[in-house]
């Protein structure tokens, strides 16, 4: 696809890195020279400097040939007018916007055809919330994503030295636990993958990844992981959009308590929180979280601004006794320094958009996409169309499929009269029309292919 992206900044420069992976045709447009020249360096793209609300800059960059256009500037009021008028001047067939504003992303007259004209909303605060929540969900899970509206559930675990799977070969712990509806579609040894079929063997320490019927998910993370206790006591640091909207949504379900530096930014949250205790002061201050007892967090968020006060924060209160930490981290190298350290869950805002992004991009009729391990795999679902004669999966059993190499059918959720079943297939399981099929792609070379699999075509050989 031809894809423009305007901004280079964090939000930009992540969603220039996945696209470009893809080989698709990249066109960035920013004022900064310099930021473009070293994205240029490192990616194979075109930088485009100069304002994107302006038609000239935009026909510069090849919004007259484009087939979507993502504009991703912190300023909502520049994306939401580069959006009208790709549509209006140059016809882009697809306008995808970040909004930040509340009143504007929920109105749907003020971003349709007579509005802006945008065709997609993201925003990486609410991307980033919904990231914490699904973790606060499944307390012992590393990263935990939903497929076919929250009917499946892709979750990665650490297993435990006293794990019913520790030392045990995946067929073994699959037929002690049969009575669960679970697959476990890749293992990583050391940080590297290895085989995963029913001869695996798993080790303490290694991290799996498991789809599973979302009623069944914390069953499965108990047998894999530790005791899976709920979370109940969480302290959020940052009182800004993130900040805000986790409290927010954690109100009635956990005792919550925000640390933010600001005093007026603290009196305004006094006042949106009434059932949160709002604390003003430096997360980083060891006074103030032992009075706090930081040690009897059951969850340490830090979610301000700033990568290094987030990591030092968590650093500390993990030290402190928290029992789990995560820190908000905006640049990739110190995401991926933290990687097995003190900090349990380094999040990126830019990596939890992602997906929703890469869904816009696929070709087929693929619905779902959620990016893994920081970009380096991916978990995408997809309808299966069709017939026999014009679809590659509709009436083949999963062994006749043609796989890219390293994919695995990781679950099948399938329509019926007595409502929607999920199914975790074997060889021998055949693939029905308007079957929805998950898919595990361990590398990004696979994805041209699995894309291909949801296609239909008017004659099939």
């Amino acid at each position: 696809m031809r894809i423009i992206i305007l901004g280079a900044g964090r939000v930009g420069e992540s969603v220039a890195e996945n696209l470009a992976s893809e080989q698709n045709d990249i066109t960035v447009i920013d004022p900064d020279p310099e930021r473009l020249r070293r994205l240029e360096d490192r990616l194979e793209l075109r930088g485009v400097i100069g304002n994107g609300i302006q038609p000239s800059v935009l026909r510069n960059a090849g919004a007259q040939d484009a087939d979507m256009f993502v504009a991703c500037t912190p300023q909502d009021e520049t994306n939401l007018v580069a959006c009208k008028i790709a549509h209006d001047v140059f016809n882009v067939p697809t306008r995808i916007a970040r909004v930040r504003s509340p009143e504007i992303k929920d109105s749907e007259a003020l971003l349709g055809p007579d509005g802006f004209a945008v065709d997609r909303v993201i925003c990486p605060e609410d991307s980033v919330t919904r990231y914490i929540r699904q973790l606060v969900e499944y307390p012992e899970a590393l990263q935990a994503l939903q497929f076919s509206q929250g009917r499946v559930c892709l979750v990665a675990v650490r297993v435990s030295g006293h794990s019913d799977l520790a030392g045990r070969t995946v067929g073994e712990f699959s037929q002690e636990h049969g009575e669960m509806n679970f697959r476990i579609v890749a293992i990583y040894h050391l940080g590297e993958e290895i085989v995963c079929d029913s001869a695996s063997r798993v080790c303490a320490g290694d991290e799996v990844f498991v789809l599973v019927a979302r009623e069944q998910a914390n069953q499965v993370l108990r047998a894999i992981g530790s005791a899976n206790q709920p979370v109940r006591r969480v302290m959020i640091v940052g009182g800004g959009r993130v900040g805000l909207s986790l409290a927010r949504s954690l109100a009635g379900q956990c005792a919550v308590k925000v640390i933010e530096h600001d005093r007026l930014r603290c009196k305004y949250l006094a006042g949106e929180l009434p059932d949160s205790l709002v604390l003003l002061g430096d997360a980083a201050d060891e006074d103030l979280l032992r009075n706090e007892n930081v040690g009897e967090m059951d969850l340490f968020v830090a979610v301000t601004s700033d990568d290094e006060d987030n990591i030092l924060s968590a650093m500390l209160a993990k030290r402190m006794g928290a029992r789990r930490v995560m820190a908000l981290v905006n640049r990739r190298a110190y995401a991926d320094m933290l990687e097995g350290s003190a900090i349990d869950i380094a999040i990126s805002p830019a990596h939890a958009v992602i997906g929703e992004l890469l869904t816009h991009v696929r070709r087929g009729a693929v619905v779902a996409v959620h990016s893994l391990r920081r970009g380096a795999a991916e978990a995408l679902e997809g309808v299966a169309r069709g017939s026999a004669k014009t679809s590659r999966l509709v009436g083949r059993r999963i062994d006749e499929i043609e796989l890219p190499q390293g994919a695995r059918v990781g679950a099948i959720v399938r329509p019926s009269t007595l409502g929607t079943q999920v199914l975790m297939p074997h060889h021998d399981t055949v693939i029905e029309a308007d079957d929805h099929v998950i898919l595990f792609l361990p590398h990004k070379r696979a994805i041209r292919e699995a894309d291909k699999l949801f296609q239909v075509r008017a004659t099939f050989f």
